[in-house]
């Protein structure tokens, strides 16, 4: 029988060259693939959220529904009220159109130095609120004295619009410098920081609407314009 006869059926081969790089790059595949298989039965550790350092962000200014209040100490004279009293009630009514609603409360002491105040100035503080157009909305009643050695005033107020810190201010979460740990090393500005400025910022606003919405440009003054055209022209704003 001749040597090149062919191999029966059930015999095994030796691989060929094809096959052994078909099979070396399966197994190549297979390692790259498995370092992310790997991951996923791992738990993820994320990055804490950063903490606010901003006394702008941590204490935002916003506009909200709360009390205007002004206390007064009226004093007669000629039987009327003094002009700084008027004039505090004058601008605590055009406020309180401005940005007010419901009822407008006036609380007269009880039970201090400032209880001693007459029926007299009572009336005629209520009479000058009625003057600004308040009478309608005006409720009169009485709050009692904490402390008897402060004066006691009498008290005016409304519920409406106003600027003011969303927080509230004198919070300290932590210590400034604590001896037992590393909390305060940071040189990081403390929690409490720039929440007075923001709630003094507050106050000064006159409308606390322009914190949602610029106001719109008011009408031209068109002979200011003219004026000024002029005198550009004619070389008068170089002198």
């Amino acid at each position: 029988m001749s040597n090149n006869a062919h191999p029966t059926s059930g015999s095994k081969t030796e691989p060929t060259s094809n096959a052994r790089l078909h099979l070396a790059k399966r197994v190549a595949c297979l390692c790259l693939l498995l370092p992310p298989l790997a991951g996923c039965g791992m738990n993820k550790v994320y990055k804490p959220e950063e903490p606010t350092y901003d006394y702008r962000d941590r204490h935002p200014l916003v506009m909200a529904e709360a009390q205007t209040t002004i206390d007064i100490f009226p004093h007669l004279i000629d039987g009327g009220l003094d002009g700084e009293t008027r004039l505090r009630l004058h601008d605590f009514a055009s406020r309180y159109r401005r940005f007010g609603q419901g009822r407008v409360t006036l609380l007269a002491p009880i039970g201090g130095p400032g209880s001693g105040l007459t029926q007299r100035e009572l009336d005629s503080v209520r009479r000058a609120l009625a003057a600004e157009g308040l009478g309608e909305a005006l409720f009169v009643s009485t709050y009692p004295v904490k402390d008897v050695k402060l004066a006691s005033p009498m008290r005016v107020y409304f519920t409406g619009i106003k600027a003011q810190v969303a927080g509230k201010c004198g919070e300290w979460p932590d210590d400034l410098a604590s001896a037992s740990s590393l909390d305060g090393w940071q040189n990081r500005t403390y929690w409490n920081y720039g929440c007075a400025t923001q709630a003094t910022l507050a106050a000064q606003i006159a409308d606390p609407r322009d914190l949602v919405t610029p106001r719109g440009e008011t009408p031209q003054d068109v002979e200011t314009r003219m004026r000024a055209i002029t005198a550009l022209r004619s070389g008068g704003l170089s002198k």
